[in-house]
């Protein structure tokens, strides 16, 4: 697997927050924590900004994605708005999950709780050539459920 090394710094007050980690040897993302002061409660259909007291400093050509825990939508019925999020190289503010809440009830967010996964990829930059026709395809232009259910 391709190694790619990317700074982070801890923000101040937070030496307490454990680095984005890898929880098993072929996991794809690792899995963030939850920087907050104190409980934060999510009620019913809301969301909020949580801090994850670290900046990251990416190699150019790379991004961030942040994602939703799987177990936290299935147990908690909570997940993240913007899916995924994007974090560019140039980026160099606090890393922060915008948490939703589904369920009927109350989530609460304790400081250390895992609450997102962080995914690194490469980028490509893409050149667009202008056609007056494109390419014909057995597909088409079929969108959605255009294979049916």
């Amino acid at each position: 697997m391709e190694r790619v090394t990317v700074a982070i710094r801890r923000i101040d007050g937070n030496d307490d927050i454990p680095l984005p980690r890898y929880m098993t040897n072929q996991a794809a993302g690792m899995d963030i924590y939850a920087a907050v002061r104190h409980e934060e409660v999510i009620p019913p259909g809301k969301w909020k900004l949580i801090p994850t007291g670290i900046e990251i400093a990416l190699p150019a050509g790379y991004e961030a994605q942040i994602r939703p825990r799987s177990g936290l939508a299935l147990r908690s019925g909570v997940t993240l708005l913007n899916t995924p999020g994007t974090i560019d190289s140039d980026y160099r503010g606090e890393l922060g999950i915008i948490m939703i809440n589904f369920s009927d009830e109350p989530f609460v967010t304790r400081r250390g709780d895992r609450i997102a996964q962080m995914v690194i990829h490469r980028v490509c930059y893409a050149a667009w050539d202008e056609r007056d026709v494109l390419e014909v395809t057995t597909r088409g232009d079929g969108g959605f459920g255009h294979t049916g259910s």
